[in-house]
């Protein structure tokens, strides 16, 4: 929505005139777009997030990383501490 004579966009149009940017050959249909382009917007901001909550399941034991065959890390949860997570989900869900 225009703003006097400052355009502003929402944060949808934002992410839209981000990936047009990236991929200036980019097109599709609404569906598409809703489908992949936004979808993939999103997959990039939460992989930060992400990053940073495995860390923190990491860093109490509650999830278990190692090292595959294709170099890439995979997680696991720690069933060792399924009664402290049924805990932590438990105080969460009320």
């Amino acid at each position: 929505m225009p703003n006097g004579n400052k355009f502003i966009p929402s944060q949808v149009a934002y992410e839209l005139l981000a990936y047009f940017a990236e991929n200036p050959e980019a097109q599709d249909t609404l569906e598409g777009i809703v489908e992949w382009w936004l979808l993939e917007q999103e997959i990039k901001k939460r992989l930060v997030v992400v990053q940073e909550a495995l860390a923190e399941l990491l860093a109490r034991g509650l999830v278990l990383e190692r090292k595959g065959r294709d170099g890439r890390m995979h997680y696991r949860i720690n069933r060792r501490k399924r009664d402290e997570i049924a805990t932590l989900l438990k105080q969460r869900s009320k």
